[in-house]
Formats: structure tokens, C-alpha cells, sequence
């Protein structure tokens, strides 16, 4: 029975219609949510990539590839590199970026997920949930160069795997019951290994089904305490999904259905949800990949309209030594994520600093800026920092609200000593996918990220690549400029 449903067209697995072959009983079950995504992921080729697609591919890789370099000698991120390292039992296949070694895929997605995300300052997307799609790039380069993949291939990789994480935040949000993002990463970065791998529509669903069984995360990763794994959950997510892509490689089953099942993806984490693959991007229909936003600060996405609201405000005030009073008004996803918990307002870890409205439009304020120096010790404990977060409120605001997802908006109003309130909103800054950032950005951003560690001949190096990727047979030498020389 299952052999058949796997026989159906792909026409009708991505929509869920009954076009069966006329061999095969009318009478049989519509393909599942798990084989509709599997049948768009086979079927997706670069030829239904546009340029613009294609250009955001690259731009995106770089930007995420520039936020690792910049994270390379923090201990968490050393951490991560020498652990994949001592698991490679003698594998080869994909390179840990740092180094010239290499270990096997899933380690290497590991290590170079954590390096991507743990300043916090790679691209974002918003949907019902938010999330960090290209958490999942660190699964397409480490199972392109395992499967000595070229560049037209990994590009793929990579807008498939936005697609699906993205679409699954448009149809539901998880946090909100207690589950967090990376669980769409699952089966995007499952499906993307797989596609480099070169899976049937069974094996492909087979590692959706594994991917998502048994590695569901826990939104405890993001509320109250931020910890070092805040920047690995959605890495360990990618080398799950590596991990299952291999094992159904080999023929393994995983839980099915795994989303509509009695005790599946539905009545666990989300409630049922509707998606049709057949809208998905492609053939003229546009990829989730334009809707992305790309970081111009590092920390929480909600929180980077207030970090330009913070700094303009201190400015109409003349600095901040004056002001008696902070209202910060966002939206409820902006308070929900980062001005709920108590511990944002005492931020001891920099992970949750990097997540709490009070602590960087504090710093902002303070700085006229927020860099990865805004979280070291001594600026944790600042006593001026301290003594201006016991001034700020902030607010959950339904105006700000409805204009979410589309605008992360906030408004900042800054109560000086005299009486006089200054108040600034932002909707959107440089970066938000309603002000996209050109390939100039991107050039200027991965230079900031990799000169101070790698100097300016391998950030030339490493962009002639990038901008080139479609033309390369191999990915294994975009690794080769991005290497620690101590």
C-alpha cells in the first residue's frame, strides 16, 4: 500500500488531489503532508530558480557564512568545532569551517551551525513563528560536499530548505505552546540533505518522518535564563535532519503519519494546520527566500527597531543621564520573546541579553550602538546600564501588533528630567525585508565579520567564490579562504 501512494504523480502529491495512476485504487488515502513536501523537494530544480532567487542564494550563503568566521574563537563555538572534530571516526566528508579538517556531515553541520548562529546576527523570518532559516545552511554545504555536489546544486539545497522552514512558520506558530522553531528546521534541512543526496520521493519522506520524531526542542531554550545552547539548538536541528536524511538513505522507516498521526506533529506541538506545496515557490511563483530579513545588529529580531528607536531618542534628549523614565511599546510576539521574562531585565548570560528589550535598548542608548562587545561581562554589569533598565517599561502594544509580521515596529519614548517626553517610532531599518539589503550591504556586512579574523585577502578570496557559486563544480574550496591560521 505504501509502495503505491509513492507512484502517484507529482502533480498530485504536491497537492493532495487524487490523480492516481489507473492501476491504483481511488479508494486510497491522499498523500500526507511529509510525502507533499517530499514531492516538491524532488521536484525542484535550479532551471525554476530567477535570477533574484538565485542572487539571494548567494548573498544569503555569505551572510551566513560571515556571521561563523566572526563567531570562530568563542568558547562555545571552539567547543562545538573540537567535539565534531573527535567524532569524525575516521569520515571525511565535509569540512568544519576554521579548519582544513573534516569530519562526517552531520558533525560538520553542527559545528558550522553553531559558529553561524551564536552571535545571533544571521537572517531571520516571520511568519505565525519566527525563526532562522539559515540555521539550515549549514546542512546543505556539509551534505553538498559530502556528495561532492556543485554550486548550482547546494543553491538549490538552499532555497528548498528556506521554503519549507518558511512555509511551516507561515502555517502555524509553536512557540506559543511551548515548542521552539528549530522543529521547522527539521524537516527543511531533512529534505535538503536529501535532495543532495538524490532520495525518491519515499526515502524523502522517510526522512521527514525520522527527522521530526525523534528530536522534537523545547521552547525552554529561549525564555527566562538564556544558556550557550540558545545558539546550537537550531544546528543540532540540521545535523538531525543530515542524520535522517543518511539513515533513509539506507532504507530506515521513521513514525508515519507523521504529522496527522494520532499522536503526531498536530496533536503534539501545533494543531492541524493547512499547507499546499503546490503555491510553493518555483515556475513563476515566488520564493520565501525574498522575505527574509538580514540582521544589521546583533541580537533578537524583534528587538532591532528599538535599538534604532533607543539611540535617537538618547540623542533628542541630549544622552541618557537625564532621563527619569523609558516606555518601550511593541508588539506581543517583541514582549512575549523579549521583554516578558524577569531575567531580561538582570541579563546575566549574553544569550539573554541579546534577547531582552530592556538590556539592548539600554545599551543603545547608552553606546549609541550594539555590538558583539555590548555583551561582555563588564557591560552586562555597567552601573549606568543597570540603573537604566530599572527606568524602562515595556509595553505590549496592539498597534504594533497588527503590523507584525510584516514590520517588527516599535516606538521608544524617553521622559527627560525637565518633563519633556521624546518619542521615536521605527517600523523597519536596513535589512528588514521591507528595506532589503544589495549585494553591497552584504560585501560590507561579511567584511566587518571577517577581516578582524582572517584579514581582507580572505574576505576577497571567499566573496570571488560566493559570487560565482553557480559556476562551481565543487563547494569544498569556499572553505579554503575562511581558515583559522592559529
Amino acid at each position: 500500500m505504501l509502495r503505491r501512494r509513492f507512484l502517484m504523480s507529482a502533480g498530485a502529491l504536491l497537492t493532495g488531489t487524487s490523480c492516481f495512476l489507473p492501476s491504483i485504487s481511488k479508494a486510497d488515502t491522499p498523500p500526507n503532508l511529509a510525502q507533499r513536501l517530499a514531492a516538491y523537494a524532488q521536484s525542484l530544480r535550479f532551471e525554476d530558480l530567477d535570477e533574484e532567487t538565485i542572487e539571494l542564494a548567494k548573498t544569503h550563503l555569505s551572510d551566513a557564512l560571515g556571521c561563523g568566521v566572526a563567531a570562530l574563537r568563542e568558547r562555545p563555538v571552539e567547543i562545538a568545532r573540537k567535539v565534531a572534530l573527535a567524532a569524525s571516526g575516521g569520515q571525511s566528508a565535509s569540512t568544519v569551517l576554521g579548519t582544513r579538517s573534516r569530519t562526517g556531515a552531520d558533525m560538520a553541520t553542527f559545528a558550522n551551525g553553531a559558529a553561524i548562529r551564536y552571535y545571533d546576527l544571521n537572517d531571520v523570518y516571520a511568519g505565525k513563528e519566527i525563526g532562522h532559516p539559515s540555521d539550515n545552511i549549514a546542512a546543505c554545504l556539509a551534505q553538498a560536499e559530502a556528495q561532492g555536489a556543485s554550486g548550482r546544486e547546494l543553491i538549490v539545497a538552499i532555497v528548498l530548505a528556506y521554503e519549507i522552514d518558511c512555509r511551516l512558520m507561515d502555517a502555524t506558530s509553536i512557540s506559543q505552546r511551548g515548542w521552539d522553531h528549530p522543529n521547522f528546521s527539521l524537516p527543511a534541512a531533512a529534505l535538503a540533505a536529501g535532495k543532495l543526496m538524490k532520495l525518491d520521493n519515499a526515502a524523502l519522506t522517510q526522512a521527514v518522518n525520522l527527522a521530526i520524531n525523534g528530536h522534537v526542542a523545547l521552547n525552554q531554550t529561549r525564555v527566562q535564563t538564556i544558556s550557550d545552547w540558545k545558539g546550537f539548538a537550531d544546528a543540532e536541528a540540521a545535523r538531525n535532519g543530515v542524520f535522517a536524511a543518511t539513515l533513509a538513505r539506507e532504507g530506515l522507516s521513521g513514525p508515519s503519519p507523521i504529522f496527522e498521526g494520532d499522536a503526531g506533529f498536530f496533536a503534539q506541538l501545533s494543531g492541524r494546520f493547512e499547507i499546499d506545496a503546490a503555491m510553493f515557490g518555483g515556475r513563476g511563483r515566488p520564493f520565501r527566500i525574498r522575505d527574509c530579513s538580514v540582521k544589521f545588529y546583533p541580537a533578537q529580531a524583534l528587538t532591532q527597531t528599538a535599538i534604532k528607536a533607543g539611540i535617537d531618542v538618547a540623542r533628542q534628549a541630549g544622552g541618557v543621564d537625564r532621563i527619569t523614565a523609558v516606555e518601550i511599546r511593541t508588539s506581543h510576539e517583541g514582549w512575549s520573546s523579549a521583554g516578558k521574562d524577569a531575567e531580561k531585565w538582570a541579563p546575566e548570560t549574553s544569550g539573554t541579553a541579546d534577547h531582552s528589550l530592556p538590556y539592548v535598548t539600554a545599551r543603545a542608548m547608552i553606546d549609541g550602538d550594539i555590538s558583539v562587545a555590548s555583551y561582555s561581562k563588564v557591560a552586562l554589569h555597567e552601573a549606568k546600564l543597570r540603573g537604566l533598565i530599572k527606568k524602562i517599561k515595556v509595553i505590549d502594544d496592539p498597534e504594533m501588533s497588527k503590523l507584525y509580521p510584516r514590520y517588527y515596529a516599535t516606538v521608544v519614548s524617553a521622559t527627560r528630567d525637565d518633563g519633556k517626553v521624546f518619542t521615536t517610532r521605527v517600523d523597519d531599518i536596513a535589512g528588514s525585508a521591507t528595506r532589503r539589503m544589495q549585494r553591497a550591504d552584504f560585501v560590507a556586512k561579511f567584511k566587518k565579520n571577517v577581516v578582524p579574523v582572517l584579514g581582507v585577502s580572505s574576505a576577497d578570496e571567499a566573496l570571488d567564490m560566493l559570487w560565482g557559486l553557480e559556476l562551481q563544480s565543487s563547494v569544498s574550496e569556499i572553505f579554503v579562504p575562511l581558515t583559522l591560521t592559529s
